[in-house]
């Protein structure tokens, strides 16, 4: 290739059904308002929300220390440690900050954040259902990239960024 070729732009369009990119500078926000509550002290940040292949990644962010969840996944998750640790009660491994976790469809896990941890946030890929159970399989409830639209509209609309805030993030 010419060198005074290599730093043209591709020059073709792009499919005219292709979806548009999402860019979200700044991920971890200086916005409270743009941490979406989940329960007490544990919040998420949503990045991208894809309807169409049923899968959410997000930003969790935990500021209390124990269990958060017990919890089964039918497909693949995949998590990066940005600050703070935890680990689940069904391993031996913590993961700290920087590390990579691959959940396998199947797995059951009890997360928890450690006593010296004062807050955690981990970038998560959730393909499909989080199935929430008790120590027995015993289903407790669920969450799916559609609870998650739903719970960003009720947050957007009450904090004042407005229910279609969330439609940045939605694919």
């Amino acid at each position: 290739m010419p060198a005074d070729d290599r730093m043209m732009p591709y020059q073709l369009p792009m499919p005219p059904d292709a979806q548009k990119e999402i860019v979200v500078p700044g991920a971890v926000p200086t916005d409270e308002r743009i941490w979406v509550p989940q329960a007490e002290n544990v919040w998420f940040r949503p990045l991208c929300l894809n309807r169409a292949q049923g899968y959410w990644v997000n930003l969790l962010r935990v500021r209390k220390a124990g269990v958060l969840s017990r919890h089964r996944h039918p497909n693949p998750v995949h998590g990066f440690v940005l600050k703070g640790q935890w680990h689940y009660l069904e391993h031996d491994w913590i993961a700290t900050e920087g590390s990579y976790v691959y959940e396998p469809p199947g797995e059951t896990h009890t997360l928890v954040v450690p006593e010296d941890v004062v807050e955690m946030i981990t970038l998560f890929q959730v393909h499909g259902v989080m199935y929430y159970v008790d120590p027995w399989g015993k289903h407790m409830g669920y969450e799916d990239v559609f609870t998650k639209i739903e719970m960003c509209r009720a947050h957007y609309a009450t904090c004042g960024l407005g229910a279609h805030y969330v439609d940045q993030f939605i694919r």
